[in-house]
């Protein structure tokens, strides 16, 4: 679906009722902390495997397991876990919720990814989208392969090239706690369970179908559309993140609520 910023959130000026969508999504805590047990059980259960089935696992599994946390995380920047009231537990929250993930981004994917709802496509400030250079070099059927493989390298590095801010004191929390678990992981299951859990987000966040929402949301097809909606079954996994255009007309509405903008917005209007 290929509307512009703005289409629902025009729509909904006559429909006063969709603040009621606006509140935190309580379920949220408790399927993060669901997903986390799930994945220190596979950490457990990997930990003798042969290599070849640790990285089978890791892609089979793990990623979509992680690639959900991550949509989590996402979730949980934008106050959706205990509501804007708490911001600060939505932070701890959230370094909680990227210790399966390795890698420590949450409290940084906060503050560039409310740049990225402010600034939709602003060179320079929104570093969620591709840069120029980008857009030049992987010009190829080949260079964009090896561009999708390399996806979350380049959402790491990029705030480092475009935008990059001063480190925060919640960035270093973030960044102690994790190396501290992914130590703990590596003294209390070896080496094969703290692999399999880079592996599972590094392949996860690459050359995976469920990655297909990052092409989707913010890749320009047609002129001026710069976001995309999808309404198909992993949005189940993806805590609705394929709502794209309803998210960004409304970054207060929490994910589980999305479906309900579209199909209430256009009921609503008759269309």
């Amino acid at each position: 679906c290929a509307t512009t910023p703005g289409f629902y959130l025009f729509k909904a000026t006559k429909y006063p009722e969709i603040k009621s969508l606006m509140k935190p999504d309580p379920r949220l805590v408790w399927i993060v902390i669901m997903m986390l047990l799930s994945q220190l059980a596979a950490l457990y259960l990997v930990k003798d495997l042969h290599w070849k089935w640790v990285i089978f696992w890791a892609y089979v599994f793990g990623n979509c397991l992680n690639h959900s946390m991550t949509l989590a995380i996402h979730e949980v920047s934008h106050n959706f876990a205990f509501g804007h009231n708490k911001s600060l537990w939505n932070r701890w929250f959230g370094i909680l919720a990227n210790l399966p993930i390795g890698i420590p981004y949450s409290v940084s994917f906060k503050r560039y990814h409310m740049d990225h709802h402010r600034y939709l496509g602003a060179d320079g400030i929104d570093v969620d989208i591709p840069t120029d250079f980008e857009g030049w070099f992987f010009c190829t059927t080949f260079r964009k392969f090896i561009w999708v493989v390399l996806q979350p390298f380049f959402y790491a590095f990029r705030p480092l090239f475009i935008n990059r801010k001063p480190i925060s004191s919640l960035e270093i929390i973030n960044t102690s706690v994790q190396i501290t678990f992914n130590i703990t992981i590596y003294y209390v299951f070896g080496v094969k369970s703290l692999v399999y859990m880079l592996a599972a987000s590094l392949l996860g966040l690459g050359l995976h179908p469920i990655s297909g929402h990052f092409i989707a949301e913010h890749y320009m097809f047609l002129k001026g559309h710069e976001t995309y909606s999808y309404y198909g079954p992993l949005n189940f996994l993806t805590f609705n993140v394929g709502y794209h255009n309803e998210h960004h007309d409304f970054p207060n509405i929490p994910g589980k609520n999305l479906p309900l903008v579209s199909k209430g917005l256009n009921m609503y209007s008759g269309v």
